[in-house]
């Protein structure tokens, strides 16, 4: 398979790297005889969560030079020179990854990157690669990671999307979409509910075999068991949202297991379809009032709009099904697949990019997976499913410096990933909402 394409990993270590060595110290006994730099930073004193899975090092230094992570542990030897930054009683862990969001416009970049999501993947969208190409192109320190899908692969041109009627239309629509070198090739397989027609079987094939023969990984967009199970038999490499029909199986626990297949339960998502028939709790979070747009809000608060969600059977169905999700969920972490935190933010009104990846960690956990395992699906494990993981997801030598400085620990409440001090990537501080 061709490795995922570059695209902002490169931005935020420009800076440190134009910054030139000092001068060669002697060091007295016991001290680290590396020349300093004037690039390297060591935060003394946290609490480390890794994004590894591996229990959190309490009283450790996380040392970072030139945007990179030199060093992290108890016993760091912090080179003369380097900046010490106290942080005792804070905790760092991981820049957040959303597996599974829709970028559209420049302006959310900062959004995303204010609320501590240093990595995208937009999964779909007419004006991903031109969005992909700015990111690129922004200073350090105020784009994410993005990676991107360009058109759907659907059985309607719905906005983000191409329709492919015919495996031939498939073949010829992935070939034209992988000109622009998708970092995946999505396909959309969903009859909303019988609202319109779904991809057959023999199209979703063809769009998954054109991808794979051009070296290109695959996700999918799925709703039910059935069609989960024929694009991973099809070769799928990502099932991007949760089975929610009923309770997956073990013949689907074997098909993710052979395909070596990832999973995005986005229960964000299915939220967004039913909770606004009133006004969310969350609408009074500082935390989320701080990026949150008015106008927004005030759509979702709209008593109409309200009402005609009460009585929606879209929004009653996937109310209904919220629990099977949240099960399905559980047992494939238990199983051993690897899960990797989405939410679909920015797909559809009322999806609050930056807020609802955090959300969405807690609808994990309150569907039985601990803060720890929550935390992973949004590093490492998210990571892995965008084939990014010797780069970024966790706090280990030679990666990406992308993480959070947080004033509570969210391994005692996962709601804590929102208490964020500051972000940090490739090494650079995101600044703070101008006001």
């Amino acid at each position: 398979m061709k490795s995922i394409q570059n695209n902002c990993l490169h931005v935020a270590g420009i800076a440190g790297a134009i910054l030139l060595l000092t001068t060669l110290n002697i060091s007295a006994a016991g001290q680290d005889s590396t020349p300093a730099t004037p690039s390297a930073q060591a935060w003394v004193g946290a609490r480390i969560i890794d994004g590894t899975g591996k229990p959190a090092i309490e009283n450790a230094t996380l040392l970072i030079r030139n945007g990179r992570v030199e060093a992290v542990g108890r016993r760091v030897r912090i080179p003369a020179g380097a900046k010490r930054i106290d942080a005792t009683g804070k905790t760092i862990m991981p820049g957040i990854i959303n597996a599974h969001g829709h970028v559209s416009d420049p302006a959310q970049f900062g959004v995303y990157l204010r609320d501590g999501i240093t990595t995208i993947l937009s999964l779909g969208g007419a004006k991903e690669f031109d969005l992909r190409e700015q990111c690129a192109k922004a200073p350090p320190g105020t784009a994410p990671h993005l990676y991107v899908a360009g058109l759907i692969q659907d059985s309607s041109a719905i906005p983000g999307a191409v329709a492919v009627k015919t495996p031939e239309e498939a073949r010829k629509s992935v070939g034209e979409l992988i000109r622009n070198k998708p970092d995946f090739v999505k396909v959309r397989v969903d009859d909303f509910l019988g609202a319109r027609q779904k991809m057959s079987p023999e199209v979703y094939g063809a769009v998954i075999d054109e991808a794979h023969k051009n070296g290109f990984r695959t996700a999918a967009h799925i709703v039910l068991l059935e069609d989960a199970r024929g694009v991973l038999r099809a070769g799928v490499n990502y099932i991007a949202h949760s089975v929610r029909d009923r309770e997956v199986d073990e013949e689907f626990i074997r098909l993710m297991k052979k395909r070596h297949a990832f999973y995005s339960p986005t229960l964000t998502r299915e939220l967004a379809v039913f909770t606004y028939s009133e006004t969310p709790s969350f609408f009074t979070d500082p935390f989320f009032l701080k990026e949150a747009d008015p106008a927004e809000m005030a759509k979702m608060e709209d008593p109409k709009r309200q009402d005609a969600m009460r009585n929606d059977p879209a929004a009653l169905w996937y109310k209904e099904h919220m629990l099977i999700a949240m099960r399905n969920l559980k047992r494939l972490s238990d199983a051993g697949i690897v899960i990797a935190a989405g939410t679909d933010s920015g797909g559809g009104p009322g999806r609050f990019q930056g807020y609802f990846e955090h959300l969405e960690l807690e609808y994990e956990t309150k569907a039985g997976l601990t803060p720890m395992q929550a935390i992973v699906s949004a590093t490492s494990g998210a990571a892995k499913a965008l084939n990014i993981s010797k780069q970024v997801g966790t706090l280990e030598k030679g990666k990406w410096a992308d993480f959070l400085l947080l004033s509570a620990n969210p391994l005692d409440d996962i709601r804590n990933t929102r208490s964020i001090e500051s972000v940090w990537i490739g090494g650079v501080r995101v600044a703070d909402k101008k006001q």
